[in-house]
């Protein structure tokens, strides 16, 4: 119980760490949506305007603290909305088919696990 915090820490934060630097280094190829589906309009929409390289580098950075225990609960801060964030867009934009993906799954069980951990000090921003 004792490593549990650490373990779910560097999970959560090797998942954005590896999202963030496959789309930032284009290390995978983008995916072809067709056209006039929800999800072609949605990255039709934030594409081309740099937004998405904007999320990833928060990403990059909340993933990177998130890992580091001194500066765990900021690097949740900073992907809180980012979580939230790839929910809503699960539910909205896929109809909920991706709810049951294990990233997205492992993503909700380890940043709800260490919120729960940590809901002493978060208690104090109150």
């Amino acid at each position: 119980m004792k490593y549990l915090p650490h373990v779910a820490s560097v999970i959560l934060g090797l998942l954005f760490l590896m999202a963030s630097l496959m789309f930032l280094f284009g290390l995978a190829p983008n995916p072809e949506f067709p056209e006039g589906t929800p999800i072609a309009m949605f990255t039709g929409a934030f594409g081309p305007t740099g937004y998405m390289a904007f999320v990833k580098v928060c990403e990059l950075i909340g993933g990177i603290l998130v890992m580091i225990p001194r500066t765990r609960n900021f690097g949740l801060l900073i992907l809180g909305p980012i979580i939230i964030n790839i929910i809503a867009f699960h539910i909205f934009i896929t109809s909920g088919s991706g709810l049951l993906e294990p990233m997205t799954i492992a993503i909700a069980v380890c940043a709800l696990y260490l919120l729960w951990d940590a809901r002493r000090k978060f208690m104090t921003l109150a």
